[in-house]
Parts: structure tokens; C-alpha cells; sequence
């Protein structure tokens, strides 16, 4: 069921990747990408999601702990957490290929009941094994993404039906939190959602822990557990990241990035700029353009 799948993807993103190698499915959450050689070290805050991995390999770091997952594994991120990732095994004879999916919040509340009560573990992320389950209901789908009159009628039931074996996968009780109401996950992920809507503004972190009705300290802990790091390191990496896409995509000036993400010192930008990309903004921009 491995290799189905993985020539089901294969044909699709060598057909639809765009540029920088998304290939969009009209399924809702549901990506294919496709590398043709390995990759810059890329930073992001990944929504929750299941990356499975078909062909090459790749690395991915997240707070202290190291990942690095080949052909048959998933890796599962069942939480709003910052990572640093790269592609570490790509050519043009062997691409890169993952089936990526996020995880549907409403879907999980739904399935609920029919999920064995655990409590929450932090288990946030981690790598397993594809089973049969999940590959068996992820091929199921893939196949109707050029057919969308059946995907239609039959879509939506097969997205729940992958959900439902995530749920019992190894990683289960931690995705299972996104979807209970009033769990840590749960009141963790409104005041992220502010956080992603608002990050170029100054927020307090008594405004962050009202969100998500804990004291100040109780949100801390939580957070930092939740999402590997502080509150305002997340706010830092979110201004960062919008920062370098600003910059890269649309050839936006570093002042007037620096001050569109929140920034007042284009100083302090280029500092925390290069502190976590390794290069300063000028000089990230003119490798980005030889490298294209």
C-alpha cells in the first residue's frame, strides 16, 4: 500500500508542485511535496499536521529534541510548536516526496466519543511508523483528488475516517487534545491563534493568559510544554518567519519589513534576524537570488 500511495503522490506533484514544490489537492489540508535536491534549513511554527514521508529524508528539529524520518514514517505535530527543518536526501533521479495533511479541530471534536479516553500525554510531537490503517484511508483520498465529483460524495468520509485512525495511532491522546473542549491544548491554541493574527503588535502576556482563562503562571508552564518555548520567543519566530517571506517572495525592503512584523529598530531586526537564520537579511536575499 506504501508504493500506491507513493506513486499516487508522485504523479500528482510531478504534475501540480508549483516552484517552490506544493502541490495543492482540492481536499481540504491535504499537500504533496516534491524536492528535487536537499534544502536550506527552513524555520516555521507548523499547525497541527501529519507529514508522511514516501521518498527521500529529512530532519526536523523542535525545542531541544532532534528528528530525522525516512520512507514509511510520519511525522506527527499535534500542536502549534516552532521548528526548524531540512531536507536532507533529494535528487533528480529520487525527489523528495510527503503526503502532508493538518488536522481538522472540528473533526476530532466530532470523533471524540469515539476515541478511547486517555489523558493528554505532551507527547506534541514525534515519529511513527506509517501503519496500514492511515496509509490504507490516506491512498483512499489521495486517489480522489482528480476525480472531484467523487471526492465530492466521498471525501469528507474518508477525511474523517483518517482522523479516526490518527486517533488510535501512537501519537492519539495528544491529537485527541486538540479537539477536547477545555483541555491545555485546547486554551493553549486561542491565544496562539491571537498570536498568529496579531503578531506584529506588542501583546501582553496577561492578555495571552485571559485568552485562554489560566493565571499568568499556569500559562506559562503550559505554553512553553505545549509549544517548546515562551510565548514571546513564538511571537519572535512568527515576526521572523512573515519577515523572511515578505522579504524573499515579494523583494520587500529590510526597513520596511522589519517595521511591517513589529519591528521600531531595524537594528534589533537584522540581529534577531541573523540569530536565527544564520545570515543577516542582505545577505540571505542576494543567496536566495543566485540560488534562483
Amino acid at each position: 500500500m506504501h508504493t500506491a500511495l507513493f506513486e499516487l503522490c508522485r504523479r500528482y506533484a510531478d504534475t501540480h508542485a508549483d516552484r517552490h514544490g506544493v502541490a495543492v489537492t482540492p481536499v481540504p489540508g491535504l499537500t504533496i511535496i516534491r524536492a528535487l535536491h536537499p534544502g536550506d534549513l527552513q524555520a516555521a511554527i507548523n499547525r497541527p499536521l501529519i507529514a508522511m514521508l514516501l521518498q527521500g529524508r529529512k530532519c526536523v528539529t523542535t525545542g531541544a529534541e532532534r528528528f530525522e524520518y525516512g520512507p514509511g514514517e510520519a511525522m506527527v505535530i499535534a500542536a502549534d510548536v516552532p521548528t526548524t527543518s531540512q531536507i536532507t536526501q533529494a535528487s533528480l533521479r529520487h525527489p523528495y516526496y510527503a503526503l502532508v495533511l493538518e488536522l481538522d479541530v472540528a473533526i476530532l471534536r466530532e470523533l471524540q466519543s469515539a476515541a478511547p479516553a486517555e489523558q493528554e500525554d505532551g507527547l506534541y510531537v514525534g515519529i511513527e511508523p506509517m501503519n496500514a490503517e492511515v496509509t490504507d484511508a490516506a491512498y483512499r483520498l489521495t486517489r480522489l483528488v482528480e476525480h472531484p465529483q467523487v471526492l465530492a460524495v466521498l471525501g469528507e468520509g474518508l477525511r474523517r475516517e483518517l482522523h479516526y485512525w490518527l486517533l488510535h495511532s501512537v501519537h492519539g491522546a495528544a491529537i485527541r487534545a486538540l479537539g477536547a473542549a477545555d483541555s491545555y491544548s485546547e486554551r493553549i491554541s486561542r491565544a496562539v491563534a491571537v498570536l498568529r493574527k496579531d503578531f506584529s503588535r506588542t501583546l501582553s502576556v496577561e492578555e495571552l493568559a485571559g485568552v485562554a482563562g489560566m493565571s499568568v503562571s499556569v500559562f506559562h508552564q503550559h505554553f512553553r510544554a505545549i509549544t517548546t518555548t515562551s510565548p514571546l520567543q513564538f511571537q519572535k519566530q512568527l515576526r521572523l518567519i512573515h519577515a523572511r517571506r515578505l522579504m524573499l517572495a515579494e523583494g520587500t525592503s529590510i526597513a520596511q519589513v522589519a517595521w511591517t512584523v513589529g519591528y521600531a529598530s531595524v537594528s534589533q531586526f537584522t540581529r534577531e534576524y541573523a540569530r536565527m537564520y544564520g545570515v543577516p537579511p542582505g545577505r540571505d536575499r542576494r543567496i536566495a537570488r543566485e540560488g534562483a
